[in-house]
């Protein structure tokens, strides 16, 4: 293989909400009546998010962490089929670390609901499925090599987070519950609705607590555009110029000036452009190479990236929230 190809196969990408978005409905949740819709997540446009300290924060957080981890374990408790090989509470210590994301580090993109509850849930699948593999081996082999289908199954439920969009550390020790816990391994495929029962409920009190002078969550799917193939009529946030046509017809470039927008405005403007990209020819040991240089530009509620550049959605989220933070 050349070195060229090499160099074009170290670069691939690959993003799983480019095919499945246009296919997700929109959220019908700025539709509800506002009061439900507030502790949803929606906010009016123009709303500004309240400036409050961190200890009120962390305040917020102890309630939510102590009443979200209450809540999951009392209600496993009560339900036979979690019970474990003693018959006490199968404790699935994961939800612990779910809970400071969901509950305190409610902005960041690993804490959205797809997330927090289809990460885990996956996460779950797979750690039983790899336990359900390594169980066929006779008792005493399978005791030896437990340490290797835990490994297995953590490395696997990370890489199907990762191409799925679902990326939840915690659901990482999930797929290590399923494998190296007695209990957990007991109740076999009833783990997985244990997890999704815990994680839903979890949803259930981040809600009602986060949006009292907070807000969660930031997205339900995707910060991007969605329904498109169903012909849903979307808010669309991002203008792209696509031709040189175009670009010599656009507005001037970032670096010559760009307007700050009204600061009561509430919400980030996300827009792209071409004519901010410089270029530059130097000669290496594969001939010409053509740079470009890429300017993202961050202003109180405006984000300008190069049409160019590719953004994972959870990038995108955290240039808006910079944005919003100015």
């Amino acid at each position: 293989m050349t070195r060229p190809a090499i160099l074009s196969a170290a670069a691939w990408q690959f993003s799983i909400d480019a095919h499945l978005n246009r296919f997700v409905p929109p959220s019908v949740v700025p539709h509800l009546p506002r009061p439900i819709a507030h502790f949803l997540g929606d906010r009016q446009p123009g709303h500004i998010n309240p400036k409050i300290g961190n200890l009120i924060v962390i305040a917020w957080a102890f309630i939510g962490v102590f009443c979200g981890v209450s809540v999951v374990n009392v209600v496993g408790a009560h339900v036979p089929v979690f019970r474990g090989v003693d018959g006490g509470i199968t404790t699935i210590g994961s939800f612990g670390a779910a809970a400071v994301l969901e509950f305190y580090a409610i902005e960041s993109p690993l804490a959205q609901p797809r997330n927090a509850v289809l990460g885990q849930v996956l996460s779950s699948i797979i750690g039983v499925a790899v336990t359900k593999l390594f169980s066929f081996l006779p008792a005493a082999r399978f005791e030896a090599l437990r340490w290797l289908a835990a490994s297995i199954a953590c490395a696997a439920a990370t890489s199907v987070m990762a191409l799925t969009g679902t990326v939840h550390p915690p659901a990482g020790a999930t797929a290590l519950i399923a494998v190296t816990d007695d209990n957990a391994y007991h109740i076999g495929w009833w783990l997985v609705p244990a997890v999704l029962l815990g994680s839903v409920l979890m949803q259930v009190i981040a809600l009602l607590i986060n949006n009292v002078q907070r807000r969660y969550p930031t997205y339900w799917w995707s910060p991007e555009t969605v329904g498109s193939f169903w012909g849903f009529d979307t808010k669309k946030t991002v203008a792209v110029t696509t031709t040189r046509e175009d670009e010599e017809k656009a507005t001037p470039p970032v670096d010559e000036g760009l307007e700050d927008p009204d600061p009561e405005m509430g919400h980030v403007t996300f827009t792209r452009t071409v004519s901010s990209v410089q270029q530059r020819t130097t000669v290496g040991s594969l001939g010409p190479q053509r740079h470009e240089h890429l300017r993202v530009v961050i202003t109180r509620n405006a984000v300008v990236v190069p049409d160019s550049m590719f953004l994972r959605p959870e990038e995108r989220l955290m240039l808006e929230t910079l944005s919003e933070r100015l």
